[in-house]
């Protein structure tokens, strides 16, 4: 990484004028700009001939499309100036800085539009730094033929960590570490390589949470290196303008059209609404809310269900991870179009939060009902800049091949890591060629061992039962019971509070009635006692005062002579798909609970992927023995420490 020092030392001698946190506002534009300068520098002359020899008439797209065959690129610069030729003329270099920059094109004028440049070289110039930093970054070699388009990403992102890290922004927000990006590439292609390679192929890739392009980047770069003659379509859109700038400049640089790279938000301003891709890659944010989007997310799902993106549910409010899986299952091609592959990377909580009928559940349910989920690879702790939490990748695919159809392979990279020899932010683990190899071998062979396990669809499903138990009440005086009556039972009775309490004073002492007509009879001989009347409500009022729940008191039905249910007995049982529920309760409820029935009103289905259970190995605990002499060789070293001390 000698360019990324040599580039960040530019940027601490901004130190006084600038903050540390406005480093990156500097430094990520001017790195841009030297890399398209770099570019085009081969082909300067043919582009300012081509511009000369044009006629005013000439039609803009026509001028256009000249202009970029002279510079062949998808990008040009009509102005005289490079970034040498800048530091040349130091008295004029901020109003020739705006004349090198408004000849680009329009597709790069955007990038530093985004990057909002001009404010900048403002503030540069009225500190007396932009000549400075001008010239240092003019004398950075970033020729294509010196740092690849992978190795200037690399570049990129590291500035952006550097930056981020400065500003105390969450590093790592906008992109992912480039050996996971090459994992999830390798698993998206690992089954398709005899079509890849095959002359005149064409294919799509997209990713709605682009970043600063890396993901699109690698893909771009595996399939060129498979079939260089691939046509590839790369699309993508992220919500951040600094990471949508480098995106689009990245991709400018490789000849891709640019009006593919989106800036918005992709859950509430999808910019390729209609469109479908063989691939798709994604790295969404980590357990990141999406209040702001509630409104416009929960309309879609309501009002067009399944012909929108969130057909099968919304998770809670707090995680929004889930709406982008869902979003890139939207732009799959249909299996008889062809068909697509998708992965995208995941905390833990996806796999198993919220319960039956619940979002998350519903959503895990429908994509294993339409069987999408094709392999989930757990990935090792500490790999992402920003989090050192557990991450999964998902494979999700509609165009499995026929042993995989109905089937999901579970595959645990967990420990397949090295060690990192200085950590990066929470990145202290990565993955080795070899852990990769390992991995995409364990994908492709489809097999079951100790780290690969394959499983049906169902055997993740489950339906969740409501087991009743019968409402059994007796009547007695208890603490409550008196002062409850009082406060229900006084409008109801008619008579005076006096009344009242000589009526319940009546019903002190110790007794139990185990019907509600003998406690209602009770309560009548009270009224009696004291001649006072009682009506039907307040007697009822009463009763249920003193009313108790009991399993030894007595069954309470309703009208139709049909049980109550004890809300406090009430229980949940969850019955795995492939067993019949009657079985099951009648195996494992009813011994227990003999008068217990199912409300299957209230029954629910449910998903849930278990991951880490599948791999669990038990460690039995060290003997008793084992524990006895560490202790005893613990004392007899304190024991020795405390002679010394004696002495």
């Amino acid at each position: 990484m000698n360019h990324v020092s040599f580039i960040w030392n530019i940027a601490e001698s901004l130190r006084g004028p600038f903050k540390p946190s406005e480093y990156g506002s500097v430094v990520l534009p001017f790195t841009v700009l030297r890399r398209l300068d770099a570019v085009l520098a081969s082909t300067k002359e043919q582009v300012l001939e081509t511009a000369a020899a044009q006629p005013e008439s000439l039609p803009e797209k026509i001028r256009d499309l000249q202009l970029r065959e002279a510079s062949g690129h998808e990008f040009y610069n009509t102005s005289k100036f490079t970034m040498a030729k800048l530091v040349a003329d130091p008295a004029d270099l901020r109003e020739n800085f705006a004349s090198y920059l408004a000849g680009f094109s329009e597709n790069v004028r955007d990038i530093f539009e985004r990057f909002e440049f001009d404010k900048s070289l403002n503030k540069l110039a009225e500190k007396n730094k932009l000549f400075a930093v001008t010239e240092k970054f003019a004398q950075a070699n970033l020729h294509p033929s010196v740092v690849s388009n992978i190795q200037m990403g690399l570049v990129f992102e590291e500035l952006i960590r550097w930056a981020n890290e400065k500003s105390n922004e969450t590093a790592g927000d906008h992109y992912t570490p480039r050996e996971v990006i090459a994992l999830m590439v390798q698993l998206l292609f690992a089954l398709d390589d005899d079509a890849l390679t095959k002359p005149g192929t064409v294919r799509s890739i997209y990713d709605p949470t682009a970043g600063t392009g890396g993901m699109l980047s690698v893909a771009d770069e595996y399939l060129h290196s498979v079939n260089p003659g691939i046509q590839l379509s790369l699309y993508g859109q992220d919500i951040n303008d600094g990471s949508y700038a480098i995106c689009k400049a990245d991709m400018v640089i490789k000849g891709q059209d640019v009006d593919n790279i989106r800036l918005g938000d992709t859950l509430t301003e999808d910019h390729f609404d209609e469109k479908k891709f063989d691939y798709g890659l994604s790295n969404p944010p980590f357990g990141v809310d999406w209040k702001d989007q509630r409104a416009f997310v929960e309309d879609e799902h309501l009002k067009l269900g399944f012909n929108g993106r969130f057909g099968p549910g919304t998770p809670t409010v707090s995680d929004g991870a889930m709406l982008f899986l869902l979003h890139l299952v939207s732009k799959m091609r249909k299996p008889e179009d062809g068909g697509s592959r998708m992965a995208i990377v995941l905390n833990g909580s996806p796999l198993f939060s919220g319960g039956a009928g619940g979002g998350e559940s519903n959503i895990r349910k429908w994509l294993l009902d339409n069987d999408l989920v094709e392999a989930i690879i757990g990935l090792p702790k500490d790999m992402f800049y920003n989090t050192g939490i557990s991450t999964y990748i998902w494979v999700l695919s509609n165009r499995k091949t026929d042993d995989r159809e109905g089937r999901v392979q579970l595959i645990d990279g967990r420990e397949m890591f090295v060690k990192l020899r200085k950590g990066l932010g929470s990145k202290r683990n990565e993955l080795s060629p070899k852990n990769i190899e390992d991995i995409v071998g364990l994908y492709a062979g489809f097999e079951a061992g100790e780290h690969s396990k394959i499983f049906r669809n169902e055997d993740f499903l489950y339906r969740t039962i409501t087991v009743e138990r019968p409402l059994k009440q007796v009547w007695r005086p208890t603490e409550d019971a008196f002062e409850t009556a009082r406060k229900r039972a006084l409008k109801p009775f008619g008579g005076s509070a006096g009344e009242l309490d000589q009526l319940l004073s009546q019903l002190a002492g110790s007794w139990e009635e185990r019907t509600e007509r003998g406690f209602r009879a009770r309560v009548i001989d009270a009224a009696e006692s004291i001649n006072a009347d009682v009506s039907t409500a307040a007697v009822t009022a009463i009763a249920k005062a003193f009313a108790v729940a009991d399993e030894n008191g007595a069954l309470i039905a309703d009208s139709k002579s049909k049980p109550l249910p004890d809300a406090s007995l009430r229980d949940t049982e969850i019955v795995p798909w492939n067993e019949d529920v009657d079985a099951y309760f009648a195996r494992d409820v009813l011994p227990y609970a003999p008068d217990a029935w199912i409300d299957h009103t209230k029954t629910k289905e449910g998903a849930e992927i278990p991951f880490t259970r599948h791999f669990y190995e038990y460690v039995p605990p060290r003997s008793l023995e084992e524990i006895d002499r560490d202790l005893d060789a613990v004392m007899d070293q304190l024991r020795a420490m405390l002679v010394e001390v004696e002495r």
